[in-house]
């Protein structure tokens, strides 16, 4: 989950699943820029499971919440950790304050400050690492709050010889918030693209979706949720508070229907698990991370 850390978004703005279009490939078994572990130490990275929720069990470890982090006196230069994009630099943040493997329990001292979206992109680093065909998904939690969905970062992958892609929190894998953390349930966790999908069909309240700790709540926070699922989906997998495109118009309310309808599009395209068209969409000049943004 996403916590309010004392700035909102408004003051930040600032089995393989391959498919190839005009010299781009997702491959989900493959790093992308942001999860790429080749630069860490491989001592860091002994000790590590090899099926999937064993891969993944040690992350709920490794990252601490800021406002968690800031309630046992964190100094100010390391709640700033939250700002950290790439996997490899938040392990080097680990190693520097823990030299032993990413497999052994961290007090939280020891842990790196970040949010949902560190988790999920760590957990995801992990797994392709392993070779096993995974994606970080931005949307909305259902299990935190009663009676809302928050916005939220999980992961999911799919194994070489099963089609569906398992949904997995690493936040609270071998918590109690939901009974099945390592296989969420239908309706536990909405993608941006599947929160949209059902906004436009009129079957959810808008106004229950947003960020905890926030005042930003509706359809707006699902407009955002959509260009980032699009992107994470693409391996690209930004900061919550990362705004590009139209986004910022988006939030501020000052897009209209034309914009509307390019989310459908996108929605779309994600609800057809055909990558290609992933791909082909995630080109448009309103959709595109800038590449300044990525380093």
């Amino acid at each position: 989950m996403v916590s309010a850390d004392g700035r909102s978004r408004r003051e930040r703005r600032p089995g393989a699943h391959v498919s190839t279009l005009t010299g781009v490939t997702i491959d989900y078994r493959l790093p992308g820029a942001l999860t790429d572990l080749d630069a860490v130490p491989s001592g860091l990275l002994e000790g590590l499971g090899t099926e999937p929720v064993d891969i993944c069990a040690p992350v709920h470890a490794l990252i601490i919440q800021p406002g968690d982090a800031e309630a046992r006196g964190f100094p100010e230069h390391r709640l700033a950790e939250n700002q950290i994009r790439p996997a490899a630099e938040v392990i080097a943040r680990l190693q520097g304050l823990d030299s032993r493997s990413l497999a052994e329990f961290r007090e939280p001292l020891l842990r790196v400050v970040g949010t949902c979206r560190h988790f999920a992109v760590l957990a995801c680093a992990l797994l392709r690492y392993r070779g096993i065909a995974a994606r970080v998904r931005c949307g909305f939690a259902t299990y935190f709050e009663h009676d809302r969905a928050v916005d939220h970062w999980i992961v999911e992958y799919r194994v070489a010889d099963n089609r569906r892609w398992v949904r997995l929190d690493p936040e609270i894998l071998g918590q109690k918030v939901v009974g099945n953390p390592d296989d969420l349930a239908d309706g536990q966790f909405l993608s941006g693209c599947e929160a949209w999908m059902a906004y436009r069909r009129g079957a959810i309240d808008a106004s229950r979706f947003g960020v905890h700790g926030t005042a930003n709540w509706g359809p707006a926070e699902i407009r955002g949720n959509v260009v980032k699922d699009l992107a994470a989906l693409n391996k690209v997998e930004m900061l919550p508070w990362d705004e590009w495109g139209r986004m910022t118009e988006a939030y501020d309310g000052e897009t209209g229907p034309d914009y509307d309808s390019l989310l459908d599009e996108i929605a779309d395209a994600c609800a057809s698990e055909d990558a290609t068209a992933v791909a082909s969409i995630y080109e448009h000049a309103d959709l595109r991370v800038p590449d300044e943004l990525v380093r």
